[in-house]
């Protein structure tokens, strides 16, 4: 606002003080639809929901770039979830295929509303966490499983330096950061611009390395490893990479194969919060960092992770919990993810290796409609977001069968593959469909790609639904919808 005066007493003009408070005293519904649009569908915004609802129980088992929050699918499969919504899509005992089963957010859902679903997936890494997700398990002998890992961890941790180095490591970085950036002074300096962050940090950071040299020295700690040739070797020290193959080789020698898988993801996920990396890179990964270093996101100096037993006890307690409040809520309903292309697999014939009886009332019935999410172009690489998973667990890579890829970049041939790909899905994933069908993506079509989609599939787009994605983790926090369409088939003129 434009100040009034210049002899020592501000002031401001009555009207602009006015469209100041009007403008700013607009609710969040108001200031997304400025942006995006009055056609924004605020209901579906979901902005009532607490992050631990929108998360709540295995949805987040394990972290997956891409996946649309369980209340969306609840809306659109549950019959009784808005009073205000006329139309009922499906009921229970009703059948629903996820052609992008991703983590397996419409498997959990609808096993909760007590639908049967399908899904599938190119990426075995994929499949197996919407598997372990949707699978019943022994809580107590999963527990007692891991603990006698943990117990075995430590006592391969106690031939090593690792525990008592970084004892001494945190005790000397408490020293030097409570004296070099007191909270929460130094934050409060580096907003008045009293202190060039950027050049303080680097400088304080080149101070410390002495220190944190000497320690490595002193109890002999190995970082880097022999080769870089896999992730696994590039993003983890070796005292990391030491401790997540002794785990591995624990879980290979279990038995009981649901008590394998789940705590194959525990693991999983472990790994992915011990990658050598800095704490705002953990989503990007520029560099592996294996020296301590000025982390902006905590205004000090921060430290790689030298040991796994932290995170693996801690999501092994969070894992065990979440599957029991999951119990709590699961129906006797079927619900399974299959590996395959989703332009060319025989869902019948794969089902019959897994669930034959499902198999056969798919056969018999049918799928009732479709609810997916399928990749956006040039966006996301997913099997490379879980490639420390596919170097542990030798899963088979097929990343030259993902439609949309990041590699292939967002340019017109890019979009006319995409476009070709997503419609030859649709079409392989109507020979299962039953005649009055429901089909409902939710997708980011930014460049008006879906209703030439439905054209080639041989369907008809009659609704659409726009809605804000308020939960967003990148750093870019820019009002930002996404569209959900209804597809049904397009009816041939006689």
């Amino acid at each position: 606002m434009p100040k009034i005066g210049d002899n020592g007493s501000t002031q401001v003009s009555k009207d602009d003080l006015l469209n100041y408070y009007k403008n700013n005293n607009k609710t969040k519904e108001e200031r997304w639809k400025d942006k995006l649009g009055d056609d924004l569908n605020w209901t579906l915004s979901f902005a009532e929901y607490k992050e631990s609802e929108t998360t709540k129980h295995v949805h987040r088992l394990h972290p997956y770039k891409g996946k649309f929050i369980p209340q969306l699918v609840e809306y659109f499969l549950d019959s009784h979830t808005d009073k205000f919504k006329k139309e009922v899509f499906f009921n229970k005992g009703d059948i629903v295929l996820d052609p992008f089963c991703g983590s397996g957010t419409t498997l959990i859902q609808s096993n909760e509303l007590g639908i049967n679903a399908i899904g599938v997936d190119v990426s075995a890494f994929n499949s197996h966490i919407s598997n372990a997700k949707i699978g019943k398990y022994d809580l107590k002998l999963i527990e007692k499983t891991a603990k006698e890992i943990s117990l075995k961890l430590k006592d391969f941790l106690k031939s090593r330096n690792n525990t008592e180095f970084e004892t001494e490591l945190l005790e000397e970085l408490k020293i030097f950061n409570t004296k070099y950036f007191p909270s929460p002074e130094f934050k409060y300096k580096v907003r008045q611009k009293e202190i060039n962050e950027k050049v303080y940090g680097k400088e304080k950071e080149q101070e410390f390395l002495p220190v944190f040299q000497k320690l490595i020295e002193k109890y002999k700690i190995e970082l880097k490893q022999e080769k870089s040739e896999t992730f696994l070797d590039k993003w983890f020290l070796k005292v990391v990479r030491d401790e997540i193959d002794f785990v591995f080789n624990e879980i290979k020698k279990i038995k009981d194969i649901p008590t394998k898988r789940i705590l194959s993801i525990v693991l999983s996920r472990t790994i992915r919060s011990c990658r050598a990396t800095t704490h705002s890179d953990l989503a990007t990964l520029f560099e592996p960092q294996i020296t301590t270093y000025y982390c902006k996101k905590h205004g000090k100096i921060c430290k790689p992770l030298f040991s796994i037993d932290s995170w693996w006890n801690r999501y092994t307690k969070d894992t065990i919990k979440r599957l029991a409040q999951f119990d709590k809520l699961r129906t006797n309903t079927n619900q399974i993810c299959l590996t395959g292309d989703s332009r060319t697999i025989n869902i019948v014939s794969e089902l019959v290796k897994r669930l034959p009886e499902f198999a056969k009332e798919v056969k018999e019935k049918k799928i009732d409609g479709i609810f997916s999410s399928p990749p956006y172009v040039g966006l996301i690489d997913y099997h490379e977001q879980h490639a420390y998973s596919y170097d542990l667990f030798g899963f088979e890579r097929k990343d030259e069968l993902e439609i949309g890829p990041l590699y292939k970049g967002q340019g017109r041939e890019a979009r006319e593959s995409y476009a070709k790909g997503i419609a030859e899905v649709l079409l392989n994933s109507k020979k299962y469909l039953k005649e009055n069908y429901d089909v409902f993506l939710v997708a980011n079509d930014k460049y008006g790609l879906y209703p030439k989609i439905a054209k080639m599939a041989g369907m008809k787009i009659i609704s659409q639904y726009k809605r804000p994605v308020l939960n967003r983790v990148e750093k870019d926090r820019n009002a930002y919808s996404e569209i959900i369409f209804h597809l049904k088939e397009k009816l041939k003129r006689r």
